[in-house]
């Protein structure tokens, strides 16, 4: 999961480099916490939360296929 969301987020974001992408597992849901440049939140999180609703909606995606359950959060 965590290489699926570095990628797509890397595409959009200006500051490569300043990607990082976490994931911290609970007992019954995975968080994966998106940080990058202060600059590029508002593209990953895009107009009326759009692209960031994309995100999780893949990632329920995935996390169906593999019978996890994944939360995806956007650091300020």
């Amino acid at each position: 999961m965590v290489d699926l969301v570095t990628y797509i987020v890397s595409q959009l974001v200006d500051d490569k480099s300043a990607v990082n992408v976490t994931t911290d597992n609970g007992d019954e849901v995975e968080t994966v916490t998106i940080n990058v440049a202060e600059k590029d939140v508002g593209k990953v999180i895009g107009k009326q939360g759009k692209i960031a609703m994309a995100i999780r909606t893949l990632a329920k995606a995935v996390g169906m296929k593999q019978g996890k359950r994944y939360n995806i959060e956007i650091a300020d």
